[in-house]
């Protein structure tokens, strides 16, 4: 009976550990966007494109649907061009949506000898390896929220993809039934309050934090901005959706007094610490299994300007 017994947890190891993301594919995900290849995926580029391509990819492995007609992209005019945002949903058990986003348009090249690609991995590679491993996580799940995952472009540009798809009138069956978006912005270093942590931009203007803290999965921990003087709830692309009266808040871990990558040719996969990324992910997906409609309604208080 002992032996029986020991295999079966053993057995039951096994399959907890394979509903984990893996470390390899959040580094694998990371450094293919981060890439020399990929030029710094600055909008407007034929690398851009090739970003979005291999999102809308990494969705379709994931066995997201489409958010709108019959592709992951999503197209916005960028100087006459057409340019993409890539978007995925995952039905759960009710038609309450939980959003998932990051940008993954960089800032390109620049003229200098040597080094001279802004490969953004940090800035906002690991934004987008986050939602893509939340999504890997979910695969063969079916969670109470329903999800919709967002990879943004033109961030840099001035925030140009999610406003764009912040305000698509195809996606409002959607919107209408958005309780919060979680906007992953720069994740890839450890945070000043260490290992399994992020801090959240704009805390002060309603209680998600609180909430998610109440039900952190294996020590994840929601932290308030200590960088509020820098307004970064309204400079990401959190901000086009806050306009919609949607709860949406960044979610980050640089350590904006010491980034010194910060749009540097140095913010290459050397800055991440992919233990540390991999295990946010994984809890955060932990985290999510426990929200349902009933228990997650998160609310902005009279703090926060709308408009």
């Amino acid at each position: 009976m002992k032996k029986i017994a020991y295999l079966t947890l053993s057995l039951f190891s096994i399959i907890t550990l394979a509903q984990e993301v893996p470390v390899s594919k959040i580094t694998t995900v990371l450094s293919t966007l981060a890439s020399d290849e990929m030029k710094g995926r600055e909008i407007g580029t034929p690398e851009n494109d090739h970003a979005a391509n291999y999102i809308a990819k990494l969705f379709k492995e994931n066995n997201l649907e489409y958010c709108t007609g019959t592709s992951y992209l999503v197209p916005f005019d960028y100087k006459g061009k057409t340019a993409y945002n890539v978007c995925g949903i995952k039905k759960g058990k009710t038609d309450k949506y939980l959003g998932f986003s990051g940008h993954f348009d960089h800032i390109g090249t620049s003229n200098k000898s040597g080094d001279n690609i802004y490969n953004g991995a940090d800035d906002d590679a690991s934004g987008i390896t986050t939602l893509v491993g939340i999504a890997d996580y979910f695969k063969n799940k079916t969670p109470d929220f329903s999800m919709v995952f967002i990879a943004f472009n033109g961030e840099e540009k001035g925030m140009l993809g999610s406003r764009a798809i912040a305000n698509d009138k195809n996606l409002d069956p959607i919107y209408n039934n958005l309780t919060a978006l979680f906007n992953f912005e720069m994740v890839a270093t450890e945070s000043q309050f260490g290992k399994n942590a992020l801090f959240m931009t704009g805390d002060e203007f309603s209680d998600l934090d609180e909430l998610l803290n109440k039900n952190g999965a294996n020590g994840l921990k929601i932290y308030p901005d200590p960088y509020a003087s820098q307004q970064l709830f309204y400079r990401s692309d959190n901000v086009s959706f806050v306009k919609k009266k949607i709860i949406a808040h960044s979610l980050s871990t640089v350590d904006m007094t010491k980034a010194t990558h910060y749009h540097n040719e140095s913010d290459d996969v050397s800055v991440v610490d992919f233990n540390n990324l991999t295990q946010i992910i994984n809890n955060f997906g932990k985290t999510l299994e426990k929200l349902s409609p009933k228990n997650f309604a998160p609310k902005y208080n009279d703090k926060v300007k709308l408009n």
